[in-house]
């Protein structure tokens, strides 16, 4: 598969487009931390076709959910686990990766939408920049996360806001990621409504950190999923920047979450991942 890689001397960050735009490294260079987890068999990377089981993808790294999270039925349209963009393969803008920016889109297989990633990085900074065009001659509805699957380390902590941990009342596992073990070894809470798109990770032993920034008028939903080998044995932990707090489009949606296209038109939002 193409690999892009884009980085310096802080930072580099390593994607296959080919494989749902999937990121399969984040490393800090100054310190060789390699942030994003992977499987203990090891980096496999393979093609999955709309369909197929999001456990049988390849699952390292970060992919993006869109337009649902978890699998549904919506408009007469069945929606897959984890949604379509992680099954099928995207296009690159070779014109401007020769400019260091790696623009990635592609039209969906199920779902009228066309959905466009743009990454670049400065200094110690990725940068992300989404747009979606509403393809349908009709209002149409998503829900999009983001998906990021982190390696923890001992000393690794969470660091929340204070006015989006008071939203999150009953998740004690979320004070010791690196060792808690939550309830049925796997657990998914959410902040609904986040003041300030904001979550880091920072580790104690080391001073080691990524934080993830957002806009929390585009996004106004944290997820954070902890799986302490409860999700098909595998231990992971993710920071989920979302525009609904429920997995499901048309329950996220019947909540008031979610967000409608009008026919032809478009929307934008980024997210930023520093490391240190």
């Amino acid at each position: 598969f193409a690999l892009y890689v884009l980085g310096n001397e802080q930072v580099e960050v390593a994607v296959v487009p080919e494989l749902g735009g999937r990121i399969i490294s984040l490393k800090n260079l100054q310190t060789r931390r390699e942030w994003l987890w992977h499987p203990q068999t090891g980096q496999k990377l393979f093609t999955n076709q709309p369909g197929d089981a999001f456990e049988r993808s390849p699952l390292l790294g970060i992919d993006e959910c869109f337009p649902t999270i978890a699998p549904g039925t919506w408009q007469g349209r069945q929606l897959p686990d984890h949604g379509e963009l992680w099954s099928q393969a995207w296009q690159v803008d070779e014109a401007r990766w020769e400019q260091g920016n790696l623009t990635a889109s592609l039209a969906l297989a199920n779902s009228p939408f066309h959905f466009t990633r743009a990454m670049e990085v400065r200094g110690a900074d990725i940068l992300l920049n989404y747009e979606v065009i509403n393809l349908s001659r009709r209002p149409e509805v998503f829900l999009w996360s983001f998906h990021p699957l982190f390696q923890l380390q001992p000393g690794d902590r969470l660091q929340l806001p204070e006015s989006t941990r008071q939203q999150i009342t009953e998740a004690d596992w979320l004070e010791a990621v690196d060792s808690a073990v939550p309830p049925g070894r796997a657990a998914k809470v959410f902040a609904p409504a986040v003041q300030v798109g904001e979550a880091a990770i920072r580790n104690g032993h080391t001073n080691e950190h990524l934080t993830l920034t957002w806009d929390p008028e585009a996004n106004p939903v944290l997820g954070l999923w902890l799986s302490r080998g409860g999700w098909h044995g595998h231990e992971h932990f993710a920071i989920e920047p979302a525009n609904g707090a429920d997995d499901c489009l048309a329950r996220a949606w019947a909540q008031g979450g979610g967000r409608e296209l009008a026919p032809g038109s478009r929307c934008r939002w980024w997210v930023k991942i520093k490391v240190g």
